[in-house]
């Protein structure tokens, strides 16, 4: 058996990450994204491929969202772009809400010249919730050791 090349094997892991893998141009158009996106989020590759970002931000966040794009295309700076992850609401194709946390792969050319973003997202909905359950109980506890 042959030895894989490191361009089969990269195609492999990305394509068939069960997190969501894309990228998106400067102008925030999606032009990948992997089947861990389509499990995620709902649309398929050929239905995102060439769709804003704005498909999967909620509309709440949008401004929020395209100020800190902006920033990043100017500064070239991220602060999600190494063990920091971001954690915020995204929207599924049905409507529904989905908890990710991501990390950003700022995309340069050659001269460094910012081409776009990549982007690694993972669903955390099930934690999200749990963590919200656990904030509640805790905070019906310390309300009733107040009242005590």
């Amino acid at each position: 058996m042959p030895t894989p090349t490191p361009e089969w094997l990269e195609h492999q892991i990305v394509a068939g990450a069960p997190d969501a893998i894309l990228y998106a141009e400067r102008d925030g158009v999606i032009r990948y994204w992997n089947a861990g996106a389509e499990r995620i989020f709902g649309f398929t590759a050929p239905e995102a491929i060439g769709q804003s970002l704005d498909i999967i931000v909620p509309e709440r966040l949008r401004d929020r969202h395209w100020k800190g794009w902006d920033q990043v295309l100017e500064t070239g700076v991220t602060r999600y772009g190494g063990s920091d992850t971001l954690s915020v609401p995204a929207s599924r194709k049905d409507g529904s809400p989905v908890s990710v946390d991501f990390t950003i792969q700022v995309v340069r050319d050659e001269g460094g010249r910012i081409l776009g973003f990549a982007a690694i997202l993972r669903d955390v909905t099930a934690r999200f919730e749990r963590e919200k359950a656990l904030g509640k109980k805790l905070k019906e506890l310390q309300q009733k050791l107040a009242g005590s």
